[in-house]
């Protein structure tokens, strides 16, 4: 169910940075490069270097479900799991589908003197590679990906929000985070932050609102009119 354009206005008013997920309110990270692809990939190159991917992980389509699965079960192999994934998800990129509206809510924002910080599970050089490449580099106060080499640090961990919140030198109660899978509301909760959830697919919304999340909208335009 949508949120009423006063159900945003309220979540939004006092907002002044806003805290924005890259896959899903951004772009479509795997729109062009598939995530069964980049996790066939992952596995492919682990076994290239003669070690044996740990068990479950032929199953896994998402790719950062298989770095978490790495990591457990083969610590040792985390930091070039990671390493590799991250050039991985730069390639998709760079075939990713921008989201409509995604790219207004950043304009709009900076028009309004809030700031943004991208928030994300992905890796933070995949993150800029896609923003320079659709010139949105200078709408973004900061790039929060996953640290390089520690995938506990994605969410639902708060670690990022929290990190973006204190590099921008804001509070939880002016900020918003947008996101459009309950580990970001998981996250956003944690961390003190209403979460905006974003229900790009059919039975998103229920999952998200059950997860706690402030409103649901099905259109980042409908964000980016309320930012207004």
């Amino acid at each position: 169910m949508n949120a009423t354009s006063q159900q945003l206005a309220d979540v939004l008013r006092p907002v002044k940075h806003v805290l924005l997920d890259f896959d899903g309110p951004v772009c479509s990270v795997f729109a062009g490069l598939p995530a069964a692809e980049v996790a066939r990939r992952l596995r492919e190159g682990l076994l290239a270097t003669g070690e044996q991917a740990p068990a479950g992980a032929e199953e896994e389509s998402d790719p950062l479900a298989l770095l978490r699965l790495v990591s457990d079960a083969r610590p040792d192999l985390t930091e070039s799991a990671d390493a590799a994934l991250a050039a991985l998800e730069t390639e998709a990129v760079r075939v990713a589908r921008p989201t409509p509206g995604g790219e207004s809510v950043l304009q709009v924002c900076a028009r309004s003197g809030r700031l943004v910080s991208v928030v994300s599970n992905n890796a933070g050089t995949a993150i800029e590679a896609y923003l320079t490449q659709y010139g949105l580099s200078d709408y973004v106060a900061g790039v929060f990906g996953r640290a390089p080499g520690d995938p506990s640090s994605m969410k639902p961990n708060p670690r990022l929000l929290l990190e973006a919140m204190e590099a921008a030198g804001t509070r939880p109660e002016h900020c918003v985070f947008i996101g459009d899978a309950t580990r970001d509301v998981e996250a956003g909760e944690a961390a003190g932050v209403p979460t905006i959830g974003y229900a790009n697919k059919p039975g998103k919304g229920a999952k998200l609102t059950t997860a706690g999340a402030a409103v649901i909208v099905d259109s980042m335009e409908l964000v980016a009119a309320a930012l207004i």
